[in-house]
């Protein structure tokens, strides 16, 4: 089993303070996962996982933000999950080591725009783990697209993952499990396959 978690990365997406602590990009159910998130990285790295850490880090002017963003971006502070600034850092009890991936991208999937399917592929990695927020946007936007590139084994970690309410977080699980995707509590992950 030693070899499979070789071939497998935890992404760790958008843990970072302004997606976690009140302001007007937080996900309600984000500060609830931490210790889960916190705990799945410490499994990942005892297993010899990667691990990935799939942030936002905007042009503090917003000029690479989505549109239906771009308001927060209109005054004399930086918006949300600027480069540099405090709220883009990762979410206390969360610490990129050597070994780890930092990965930046500026839309909801992890894969669009960026280099992540080549980075994983020439490291042998075929199966990947998502924990983070949120569940309706950047998860299941990063999920449907590993889907897509046709990776043998995604999982999402329930319990590790989140969005503005249950309701809407329930949905989008259901509908990920539905294209194939596993969906595992932290323990039942942690326990498999060991």
């Amino acid at each position: 089993m030693a070899d499979k978690w070789k071939k497998t990365a935890l992404l760790v997406i958008d843990m970072q303070k302004d997606f976690i602590r009140p302001g007007p990009t937080r996900v309600d159910g984000g500060e609830a996962i931490t210790p889960n998130v916190i705990k799945a990285v410490e499994v990942a790295r005892q297993r010899g996982m990667l691990v990935v850490w799939v942030v936002r880090e905007h042009d503090p002017l917003g000029r690479d933000v989505e549109f239906f963003r771009k308001h927060f971006y209109c005054g004399e502070k930086a918006g949300p999950a600027s480069k540099g600034s405090e709220g883009a850092e990762l979410v206390d009890g969360l610490v990129i080591h050597e070994g780890d991936y930092k990965l930046v991208k500026t839309r909801f999937s992890a894969f669009f725009a960026t280099h992540l399917h080549s980075f994983l592929h020439s490291d042998g990695i075929d199966s990947l783990v998502v924990v983070g927020v949120q569940t309706p946007n950047c998860i299941r936007q990063t999920v449907f697209d590993a889907v897509a590139l046709d990776y043998p084994s995604v999982t999402v970690i329930v319990d590790a993952t989140a969005a503005a309410t249950p309701e809407i977080h329930a949905a989008n699980i259901f509908d990920m499990k539905n294209v194939g995707v596993v969906t595992q509590t932290l323990e039942e992950w942690s326990k498999a396959n060991k």
